[in-house]
């Protein structure tokens, strides 16, 4: 799926640290890169849930978004997530449901722009159809879209201006066409190479996006055994 700028939390010029430790690691530090790591990969998937599961409006669902990520902050609420009872991804649905709760208990609305970078959530589209899966499956499939999108983006910056330039142009024209793929053939005579290095394009690319998949995931998950864990949710392994 080709990512889209328009939709990037931070725009266009975010980038994640040269160093990426664990969510836990960085939150234990209370560095802003643990804000910015976890809402690029679950800002879209919590304003999804709360517009559907909750029924609000968009208005409502920016604030109450907004005003989640500055609590997971100010209330330490990753410091409480413990590893052996579960993924990080369910924790922070379940912590989001209360979330919204205490905020419809006390009938008020944490304001944007708590001290913390303002996010895009203009550019989230809400697609709700009549044979919408569950609230829990439209959070998983949000948070898998993002955490791919934002993976190739991360894959096609690698290769921008590089001698990968032409190996991540052929894996963009195969595994990310919206249509029809083109053959083999077609692409190794677009780019005047043997079709074999087709292969080999693709091969590579794709390691190479497994691999920042991973390091993605270790930004937003407790530790190395969740990380690989989430790798195999995303790739549709048990």
């Amino acid at each position: 799926m080709p990512y889209d700028p328009d939709t990037a939390i931070g725009g266009p010029q975010h980038r994640f640290p040269t160093t990426r430790q664990s969510l836990i690691d960085a939150a234990a530090a209370r560095g802003p890169a643990a804000l910015d790591d976890l809402a690029a990969v679950y800002w879209k998937p919590a304003y999804k849930h709360i517009r559907i599961q909750w029924r609000r409006s968009n208005e409502e669902a920016k604030d109450l978004v907004q005003g989640f990520f500055a609590a997971i902050l100010e209330q330490d609420i990753l410091a409480k997530f413990d590893p052996e009872k579960g993924r990080l991804r369910t924790y922070l649905r379940a912590c989001l449901d209360r979330f919204v709760m205490k905020q419809d208990e006390s009938a008020g609305r944490m304001k944007r722009g708590a001290g913390f970078t303002r996010f895009d959530f203009d550019a989230a589209e809400l697609e709700i159809a009549s044979s919408d899966p569950s609230p829990e499956n439209i959070f998983f499939r949000e948070w898998q879209r993002e955490m791919f999108a934002l993976a190739v983006a991360d894959l096609r910056d690698a290769c921008r201006d590089s001698d990968k330039a032409i190996p991540f142009r052929v894996f963009e024209q195969f595994d990310l066409a919206g249509g029809e793929r083109p053959a083999y053939a077609e692409l190794a005579a677009e780019h005047a190479i043997p079709v074999t290095q087709v292969t080999n394009y693709l091969a590579w690319a794709r390691r190479e996006l497994r691999r920042l998949l991973l390091e993605r995931l270790h930004t937003v998950t407790s530790g190395d055994r969740e990380s690989r864990a989430e790798l195999r949710t995303l790739f549709g392994a048990p």
